[in-house]
């Protein structure tokens, strides 16, 4: 069984920058090709995609909203999964959840990942 752990969420003023991380467990993350993703939900709102990386890390699509701002990238030696998150703004307020799938091709649709973790709150103050 897969388990993905998000950390890294927390409160940050207008402009700022956050990095959440996501740790797999349950799978050698290195040979399990797999590619991976960032998702998040506003309080109201559904489910949006992110982020995403193909399994080598050569491949990652983004968000038009969040292209040029966040960079998603991946350690496959240590199984952790990175989102670097710059010039933050209250838009960006959600719970970041990080997805897996059994593939290595990324993709940009929730229901196409196979494992989710908890999710992280990042709440971005004006």
């Amino acid at each position: 069984q897969v388990q993905l752990v998000e950390s890294g969420g927390g409160l940050v003023q207008a402009g700022g920058s956050l990095r959440l991380s996501c740790a797999a467990s349950g799978l050698t993350f290195s040979s399990s090709a797999m590619a991976m993703g960032w998702f998040r939900q506003a309080p109201g709102k559904d489910r949006e995609f992110v982020a995403s990386v193909n399994w080598s890390g050569g491949t990652t699509y983004y968000a038009a909203s969040v292209k040029g701002r966040f960079t998603i990238s991946r350690d496959n030696a240590k199984s952790t999964v990175y989102l670097q998150m710059n010039s933050l703004n209250p838009e960006d307020t959600a719970v970041y959840y990080c997805a897996a799938r059994r593939t290595p091709t990324a993709t940009m649709t929730f229901s196409e990942y196979d494992y989710w973790g908890q999710g992280t709150q990042v709440t971005v103050s004006s």
